[in-house]
């Protein structure tokens, strides 16, 4: 006899009377998607640039990648929004950035609408749309999309994954993390990686991994239930981590540098026409030097960076691929919806000369070239937090000019690649329809014949401001419904209307020809100044690679353009038009707890994240732990901060108690006590005196003296010439023991503390001494 069913909210169908015998049950319906509704996998990739993968262009082998291409369909004309955390609230729920309180990563927030980092509950997310549908909802990978106070495992967790519609999440929650030793968070918790490098670990591969757990979990229970997944790599973002052999395999391949990629790229791109036959390949960029203006020395290392980067994005094509065999073999790849794209282009977050290590460029201290190249066979390896210098990204970005954090098309225009056998008959075709991240959600609405909600969880919805392109998989000369589009990013500014782009840079068209570089403000008058003259005019449809700036000839166009750049910027809470990034850095923000003196930890707890960690750096403060020390004696880590790229570490090994302190990876200062702590129970106790004030311009934090207590008697001293100015990054704090990478070879992670500790208290009670700039070029790199 069949169940009866009832849809929520309607009268009960059954009967009820005295006794069960006069009684018949009905049942609240379960929402179930009708048999063979499609699976609909997003893949993002994280900096990789517009001539980067194999099937736009670029050498570096994507095999699977351009599987689906060939399967489906390349879109040559998708823009983002040139950055991290506002393309990736767009991609997600169809709605502009600063609708999306994204206009920037969200550690650059501040108090007004478009610029807070809250996505408000009225911008519902597909996960949210979908989960009403019968749809099994996953997020793996980055998030990026929570207010970095909310990070913690103090919550709130409203913001995270499973507060937004998710059902499971393996990934991680900020801007970037090490592949090799990542932040992990699973479901609403923090958790170790399951295997240490030296154990074949890789964060892609562990991504990829928990992609087809979640779904083989799903799938043996409910076969007929379809899926979501976000899948969201953590590559190409810096660090640039990938096994040698990998790397090894493009040695040679960029020797001849970066100006004979982007020659090379744009000719196999015209031969694949994703661009047309008569286009310009964009000028060489000012703040680029010629490849043969490098030394040999310098040469060299350039290439190897950008071999490690191939090699990272041809690894993380390969673990994609895993994940298509899987779908594949349980013969659910044909009815996927598959949309890959980037979130921006290519990222010039190395600088000029690229970097072994991020943290040396955060803390103004970075390595010369004689230093980098000694370590030049282990980039890319578990000891370093490397990325390629900017000319690999001006390369990356081909045909395009400019990069990440512009409007510029290097910036905004990236790869994308959309796959559905079942349902689009094409195969391998290129459409150049315009398109916007805005487009992916209600492009995936109309495939499954859903109409937006009213109402998510009682909240009324505001209108999805994205445009499907599902005509467009059909027929490729179906016209572009995507019109008009604004772009703002950091204070750079650009529309596209009906094949025409406005651009206005700021500080400029480059650094070297602005003389400055990003994060400066712009004042009213400055503003001004740059709506009467900064504003540049491409006829993008016949010059797609913005070379011939026709403001001049076209004075009436331009000025409609600029009214209705203004007009975009009303409707979607872009003002005010903030070009700072260090004002926003420092600006006071909601905090979930307030700085105070004392800090109180104790082992067997989460790591807590480096913007909620005591900031002990250029001030007094002092470590004490309780601890318990059994008569075969303890060993491990008290209390320890960052990782083999920069941090300290408080710690006890052959029974005698230690403390390092990590300079960038380049120095190690520590102290030690000269006897064993006896059995029993100790207050251990570090204190780290300033003994002189510090340069931060030249990357040196301030001197200090090193000193060790056991049961407060002074037991070792010591000095630090210099110490770490401003940051560790990675920086999480940990108590017990030293996840991740060590902060020194001493030890070998987790190095867990053996005896019975009590609690740590952390002081900070002195002057803290502090570099903004550093912090916002900290906070940048990580988007």
């Amino acid at each position: 006899m069949p169940i009866l069913e009832y849809p929520e909210g309607a009268a009960f169908p059954g009967v009820i009377g005295r006794t069960t015998d006069e009684s018949s049950p009905a049942w609240p319906a379960l929402t179930r998607a009708p048999k063979g509704t499609p699976n609909v996998l997003f893949i993002v990739l994280d900096d990789t640039g517009y001539g980067q993968l194999g099937c736009f262009g670029s050498p570096i082998a994507t095999p699977n990648f351009d599987a689906l291409a060939a399967a489906g369909l390349r879109f040559t004309n998708m823009h983002t929004t040139a950055l991290c955390s506002p393309s990736r609230s767009a991609i997600i729920n169809g709605r502009n950035h600063h609708r999306n309180g994204m206009a920037a990563i969200t550690e650059l927030a501040s108090g007004y609408p478009g610029y807070n980092g809250v996505v408000p509950r009225e911008n519902g997310f597909l996960s949210e749309m979908l989960l009403e549908h019968g749809y099994g909802t996953f997020m793996i990978g980055k998030w990026h999309l929570s207010p970095s106070s909310q990070e913690t495992a103090a919550g709130p967790f409203t913001s995270w994954p499973l507060g937004r519609g998710f059902e499971r999440f393996y990934g991680f929650l900020g801007g970037d993390t090490s592949q090799w030793y990542p932040e992990l968070v699973y479901d609403n918790h923090q958790v170790e990686p399951p295997r240490a490098p030296e154990q074949g670990y890789h964060l892609s591969e562990d991504l990829i991994d928990k992609s087809i757990e979640f779904i083989t979990d799903l799938r043996q229970v409910d076969p007929d239930k379809p899926f979501y997944l976000h899948l969201c790599f953590g590559a190409t973002h810096a660090p640039h981590h990938v096994p040698k052999e990998w790397a090894d395999r493009y040695a040679g391949q960029f020797d001849d540098g970066w100006d004979a990629y982007r020659e090379k790229v744009f000719a196999r791109q015209k031969e694949l026409g994703i661009i047309a036959a008569d286009a310009e390949l964009s000028r060489h960029d000012p703040d680029v030097p010629a490849w043969d203006s490098l030394s040999p020395d310098a040469r060299r290392l350039s290439a190897r960076m950008m071999e490690v980067f191939a090699g990272f994005l041809s690894h993380t094509d390969h673990q994609l691929g895993r994940l298509l065999d899987y779908l594949r073999e349980q013969g659910q790849l044909e009815n996927t919806i598959v949309m890959a794209v980037s979130d921006n282009g290519a990222s010039a977050e190395g600088g000029p000369t690229g970097t072994t290590n991020e943290a040396q460029f955060f803390n103004n201290a970075q390595e010369s070239l004689e230093e980098s190249m000694a370590v030049i066979d282990e980039i890319g390896g578990p000891d370093h937090f490397n990325h390629y210098p900017w000319g690999w990204t001006f390369a990356g970005n081909t045909p395009f000019r400019r990069w990440k954090r512009e409007t510029y098309r290097g910036g905004s225009t990236d790869p994308f690649i959309v796959s559905w056998p079942d349902g689009i008959a094409a195969r391998g075709e290129i459409r150049s329809q315009y398109a916007h991240i805005i487009d992916m959600v209600p492009t995936v609405l109309d495939l499954l014949g859903i109409e937006p909600p009213a109402a998510i969880g009682g909240v009324t919805q505001s209108p999805i401001q994205g445009v499907s392109f599902a005509e467009a998989l059909k027929d490729p000369s179906a016209p572009t419904r995507h019109r008009t589009q604004y772009f703002e990013m950091m204070g750079h500014r650009a529309i596209d209307h009906d094949g025409w782009r406005a651009v206005c840079p700021w500080p400029g068209p480059s650094f070297a020809e602005a003389g400055t570089g990003f994060g400066n403000p712009i004042s009213a008058e400055a503003l001004s100044r740059l709506d009467a003259t900064g504003w540049e005019l491409y006829h993008v449809a016949e010059d797609p690679t913005e070379n011939h700036d026709l403001a001049a000839d076209h004075r009436d166009r331009l000025i409609a353009m600029i009214a209705n750049w203004y007009v975009e910027a009303g409707r979607n809470g872009v003002m005010p038009i903030d070009g700072s990034g260090l004002a926003r850095m420092v600006a006071e923000k909601p905090l979930i707890a307030p700085p105070r003196n004392q800090y109180t930890y104790v082992p067997g707890t989460q790591s807590i994240p480096n913007f909620a960690a005591p900031r002990l750096l250029n001030r007094p403060h002092s470590i004490s732990a309780s601890v318990e020390i059994p008569e075969n004696g303890a060993e491990g880590v008290l209390f320890c901060q960052g990782t083999a790229a920069g941090g300290y570490s408080l710690y006890i090994k052959e029974g005698r108690l230690h403390y390092v302190h990590n300079y960038v990876s380049r120095d190690a200062f520590s102290v030690s006590s000269p006897d064993r702590i006896s059995a029993g129970t100790h207050e251990l106790r570090f204190e780290f005196e300033p003994t002189g004030q510090p340069d931060m311009a030249h990357g040196k934090g301030v001197p200090a003296r090193l000193q060790l207590y056991v049961d407060r008697t002074l037991v070792a001293t010591s000095d630090a010439p210099h110490t770490t100015p401003f940051a560790f990054n990675p920086g999480a704090v940990s108590c017990g023991h030293n996840p991740g990478s060590p902060v020194t070879p001493d030890y070998a992670s987790p190095f867990a503390f053996t005896g019975t500790l009590h609690k740590v208290v952390v002081d900070v009670s002195g002057e803290l001494i502090v570099d903004a700039e550093a912090e916002l070029r900290m906070a940048m790199a990580r988007q």
